[in-house]
């Protein structure tokens, strides 16, 4: 017990010991997501969700949260980013096949 301590006043938390592991891969792949943003984006974001709920279910004893947020959202933007480059290139695709019209 501490020397603190106070009777009627709950003992303050531990700090976290170790971080959740997949906030620190969601962190990772949220980076290279950037760069290959459809197929590894949505990895990052839903890795980076679940990583924040246990977290915060842990009360505590997981840390990483800062990570885990990182992650999730560079997922977000990796996953735009790679469905707007992906339509790009469609469009463009599209419009080299279809060629010239017909005389």
């Amino acid at each position: 017990m501490s020397p603190y301590y106070r009777a009627g006043y709950p003992q303050p938390p531990a700090p976290a010991t170790h971080n959740d592991g997949a906030a620190v891969v969601s962190a990772i792949l949220g980076s290279f997501g950037v760069v290959l943003g459809l197929v590894l984006g949505p990895i990052a974001y839903f890795l980076g969700k679940g990583a924040i709920g246990r977290i915060e279910a842990s009360k505590g004893t997981l840390g990483g949260r800062s990570a885990a947020a990182a992650g999730w959202v560079i997922g977000v933007i990796a996953t735009a980013v790679g469905a707007i480059v992906t339509l790009t290139w469609f469009v463009i695709w599209l419009v080299a096949v279809s060629g010239p019209p017909p005389t």
